[in-house]
């Protein structure tokens, strides 16, 4: 199986997204993105630092509190 790149992957998904849509027009598709790729990068980020949020906020290049409250809004930590 060829291992495809993340940007790919994310196109090819894209694509096929806008042809499921037919005549309709995509709405907010930017949010949408953001969303369906945030939880999942916050998920394993959050699993390989285990659970330490300061060194999980280092390897995103966030500042702890940022992570924290991204981490609440997708229901990651209460």
């Amino acid at each position: 199986m060829k291992q495809m790149h993340i940007a790919e992957c994310v196109r090819s998904n894209l694509q096929i997204y806008l042809c499921d849509l037919g005549s309709s027009e995509p709405d907010g598709m930017y949010d949408m993105l953001i969303n369906v790729v945030e939880k999942p990068l916050l998920e394993v980020v959050m699993q390989h630092a285990e659970h330490n949020q300061s060194k999980a906020a280092q390897w995103l290049g966030l500042n702890r509190n940022t992570l924290r409250k991204k981490l609440i809004e997708h229901k990651l930590i209460d």
